[in-house]
């Protein structure tokens, strides 16, 4: 199969069809490289998706075939998500209005690709929930999947015969509790790519 795909490729590269060569190697090699930067990157693979597309039909004239146009192409892969990943104040889809067939064929892979993103991003957010502590995992499912107030969660855990003293303490420790919870879960999520960053203030 890899071979067949080189060998579309160069034979449109040779008869100057760069169209044709994009979308040759694009349909050829397009879901594993967008496997690629789902795994390098989650939360930036679709940008960087389109990025490479974009630079992969300008660069297509200059391609001299050093290396297998597989290998370029994940060259031109890796490189676009390190450019998504280190601007992300600009970052954007690319635009592939003007780039004929490839528009449709990313667009199409992208569509194949946005179901398994979400799938993964939430089955990971559910398993880092699961790996919480009992309490914490008790205090997320009442809080965030049940909307409870703070003051139930406390009755909930005190019990109904609660001084309305104790009541408001264990609400005030369930607030700063789940503040904490949520921002070690945002931590663990930004470190794994599932969710961006936040900007830095001062930034």
């Amino acid at each position: 199969m890899q071979e067949v795909i080189e060998r579309g490729v160069a034979d449109a590269i040779r008869r100057g069809r760069f169209d044709e060569a994009a979308s040759v190697g694009l349909r050829g090699y397009g879901p594993e490289i967008l496997g690629f930067l789902v795994a390098i990157g989650p939360s930036t693979a679709e940008d960087a998706f389109s990025q490479f597309c974009e630079d992969m039909w300008r660069a297509l004239p200059a391609f001299r075939a050093q290396a297998s146009f597989r290998t370029w192409a994940y060259t031109l892969a890796r490189h676009a998500a390190s450019r998504i990943k280190r601007d992300p104040y600009s970052r954007r889809r690319a635009s592939l209005s003007g780039l004929g067939t490839i528009s449709a064929i990313a667009e199409e892979l992208r569509s194949s690709t946005a179901s398994y993103l979400a799938t993964r991003v939430r089955d990971r957010m559910a398993q880092i929930r699961d790996e919480l502590a009992e309490d914490d995992r008790e205090l997320l499912v009442l809080r965030v999947d049940r909307q409870m107030a703070y003051q139930d969660i406390a009755r909930v855990t005190l019990g109904d015969d609660a001084a309305e003293v104790e009541v408001a303490k264990r609400s005030a420790a369930l607030r700063k509790r789940f503040e904490r919870l949520k921002q070690e879960i945002r931590e663990r999520a930004e470190r794994e790519g599932l969710v961006e960053k936040k900007a830095t203030r001062g930034k």
